[in-house]
């Protein structure tokens, strides 16, 4: 028999007041992330003991400054707490998350809720913040005129979380419920009108709070979402808004007014206190400052690539150890059968080890970007680059789209269901995988660890990192403006934006996030990674011609190479003579304008479904024999001396400066990626604007490589 489900407590706030980080406190490691029912909006959720072993399970909502539903993610909210979700029901109780410092603002979200009728907690977070800028806060006087018990905490702290699961336990047991507004007649009369049309119209019943959602938010999603169509719901709406109209009130306006007057008659003395100025002001005038701001940015960004670079070489050394560890056990247990012994040591092991080598890389980047966020300057990066996306017709709302897509497209295409306009999501969702993702960040660890870093030195090695991080967001900004300006003509919009505290980041939620997403990398490394890589390594085996390899050796030999030497140039005769060599010399001279040879266009063809491929590809394309890893210094040192084997460059060096620039732009600005494509189409609501980007980007990186490669070898 199956245990009775858990009770759902819902956690809902405005964004920036710390309810993600005392969901977090309260429910520990006992999380789970998941997609709510039909749609790829994420859902956080977890366990929450609330005393004496009782567990419930609490679900973190998108933050939202009010339940009138303008983008995919407030949408969700709404069904969640109306039980609108197929085989789910209303949450048993709702925990409201406000900042002591902006009651009023975030009391206007609990008010609303109060709406929906469900037992509920009132929690006014950041109270050491509040204490720092002098404020009394009486909770006692908070709840009894709304109606719920009140807890001041602060969960970066840890304090008063005791009391939260206190009053989360007696809400369960049939506690206390917001107090409602009370509305005038006409507006009360409008609801009923609404209700009772909707329910008749669509057969199913409406209620009370669903119906003043749809006549007081100006967005169709809800009433789609129910399928009363426009026909038949156009002139009730019209109608009962114009009885709200003829009382005095304006409809789209009535909510917040009357919600607002009664909130600032129950505030009235709960706050007691000056308001100190904190020193987080102190600091925005340095870090908002219109000169000193971008420069501060990009010193953050330049010092995070290097730390990266700095601290990742033990851990790197250490895979690098293992993986060798692991060719040379697994090796001579293999002997009797060749291809087999080829599969593990050069296809799995050197492939998906030459991936797995840049995963400390990956967790740092996780990491730092995380303490950034959580330390609040995220916010005032997005504030900063608002003044770049203006021009282009954006708004600072598309910069954590962006910045998503600097982890993985995938998460920040879906991130941009918070923007309003649906054009201005459109083109943003088409920004995004020109940001450079983590599965790029393979290739420019590999170019700079291997050329940049040895020829110019370590300072130069973060400053390609990061110009290569850069060269996305700066090729999609006009690719944007030509999109917003002439193609979709977006309109501008005020960009409006909560700046949180500045405050130290906790260390166990930003480690939980970051083993999060790394682990998620490394199932993406042993699934499509790992299947690509077994292809590529397959093309590049066969067919196994030994004649071939066998006279190439022996002409090594004849010409004075030692037998290691001799045994190498016969590998690489055979790789040459694979199915996938003679594929990728007969799609070269399309790459030959960006310096690329046939080994750098199999990895270029192989890249196309997942871009870390190419990482394990080369592994594979270099290869230097069987007592050698791919995924260490030997494939660097192979590079290194790779030269042209015939044309008018025969002799000299593949692996120039312009050419390692071309292929990192090419990398940086290419659709290589078939998850990514196939979101951009589910979000679009097809696929021809996933074709014209697919299309668009590899032109574009096409053209940039061929330019840069040009231009390069012309000045060197």
């Amino acid at each position: 028999m199956s245990a009775a489900p858990l009770p759902r407590v819902a956690v809902i706030g405005n964004p920036n007041t710390g309810k993600s980080t005392l969901f977090n406190a309260l429910t520990g490691l006992r999380q789970r992330v998941g997609n709510y029912p039909g749609v790829t909006v994420a859902r956080k959720s977890g366990t929450c003991d609330v005393g004496g072993g009782r567990l419930v399970e609490l679900v973190d909502l998108p933050g939202l400054y009010s339940l009138a539903a303008v983008s995919p993610d407030e949408q969700v909210v709404i069904d969640v707490l109306l039980g609108r979700h197929a085989g789910s029901a209303p949450p048993d109780a709702v925990l409201v998350v406000c900042d002591a410092n902006n009651l009023l603002r975030n009391c206007f979200l609990a008010s609303q809720v109060a709406e929906l009728g469900l037992p509920a907690v009132l929690v006014v977070n950041q109270a050491d913040v509040a204490r720092e800028r002098g404020m009394d806060i009486d909770t006692d006087l908070l709840g009894a005129r709304l109606g719920v018990p009140v807890a001041l905490v602060s969960a970066w702290r840890g304090e008063g979380l005791a009391e939260v699961r206190r009053h989360l336990a007696a809400a369960l047991a049939g506690g206390a419920r917001l107090r409602r507004v009370e509305w005038p007649a006409a507006v009360a009369e409008s609801v009923a009108e609404v209700a009772a049309a909707a329910s008749r119209d669509t057969g199913k019943p409406v209620p009370a709070a669903l119906a003043q959602r749809l006549l007081f938010d100006v967005s169709p999603a809800l009433a789609e979402s129910l399928r009363w169509g426009e026909a038949a719901r156009a002139p009730v709406l019209r109608a009962a808004r114009e009885r709200v109209r003829r009382s005095g009130m304006n409809p789209p306006a009535a909510e917040a007014l009357i919600h607002y007057g009664r909130l600032r008659a129950e505030l009235e003395g709960v706050v007691r206190g000056a308001s100190r100025p904190t020193r987080t002001a102190a600091v925005d005038r340095v870090l908002l400052h219109r000169f000193l701001g971008p420069v501060a940015f990009a010193a953050v960004m330049l010092g995070l690539f290097w730390s990266v670079f700095a601290l990742a070489k033990l851990p790197m050394e250490a895979i690098l150890a293992g993986v060798d560890w692991a060719k040379a056990a697994a090796a001579p247990r293999l002997e009797a059968t060749p291809m087999l012994q080829s599969l593990v040591t050069d296809g799995i092991l050197g492939g998906v080890g030459a991936f797995l080598v840049f995963l400390p890389q990956i967790a740092l980047l996780f990491l730092l970007v995380g303490l950034l966020e959580d330390s609040g300057y995220m916010a005032r990066a997005a504030f900063i680059m608002d003044r770049l996306f203006g021009w282009c017709g954006l708004n600072g709302k598309s910069f954590v789209p962006l910045l998503s897509g600097y982890a993985c497209a995938i998460p920040g295409i879906l991130a941009t269901r918070t923007i309003e306009d649906p054009r201005a999501r459109l083109a943003t969702a088409f920004a995004v995988p020109f940001m450079s993702c983590s599965a790029r960040f393979p290739v420019y660890a590999l170019m700079c660890s291997a050329f940049i870093g040895p020829w110019h030195g370590p300072l130069w090695e973060s400053v390609a990192m990061v110009g290569m991080h850069l060269v996305g967001l700066l090729v999609a900004v006009p690719v944007t403006f030509l999109l917003t300006r002439v193609i979709l003509r977006v309109r501008p919009a005020p960009f409006v934006l909560e700046l949180p505290r500045y405050q130290l980041p906790k260390p166990r939620d930003v480690l939980w996030r970051v083993g999060q997403s790394v682990w998620e990398f490394i199932q993406k490394a042993g699934t499509v990674i790992f299947a690509l890589t077994i292809v590529v390594w397959a093309l590049t085996y066969f067919p196994r011609d030994t004649e071939v390899a066998e006279r190439a050796r022996a002409a090594a030999l004849a010409a004075g190479a030692d037998e290691a030497k001799a045994a190498a140039v016969a590998q690489a005769s055979l790789v040459e003579s694979s199915w996938m060599g003679r594929m990728g010399k007969a799609l070269q001279p399309a790459f030959d304008p960006a310096g690329f040879d046939w080994k750098l266009t199999v990895g270029v063809l192989a890249s196309f479904p997942a871009r870390e491929v190419i990482v394990s590809t080369l592994g594979i394309t270099y290869a230097l024999g069987e007592e050698t890893g791919a995924d260490s210094e030997q494939l660097r040192e192979a590079m290194r001396e790779a030269t042209w084997a015939e044309g008018p460059r025969a002799g000299t060096r593949i692996f120039t400066l312009p050419a390692i620039l071309a292929l990192m732009v090419f990398f940086a600005l290419c659709s290589q990626c078939g998850s990514t494509v196939a979101t951009l189409a589910q979000e679009t609501g097809g696929w021809r604007w996933a074709a014209i980007s697919f299309v668009t980007m590899t032109a574009l990186a096409w053209l940039a490589a061929v330019a840069v490669y040009q231009v390069g070898t012309a000045l060197a």
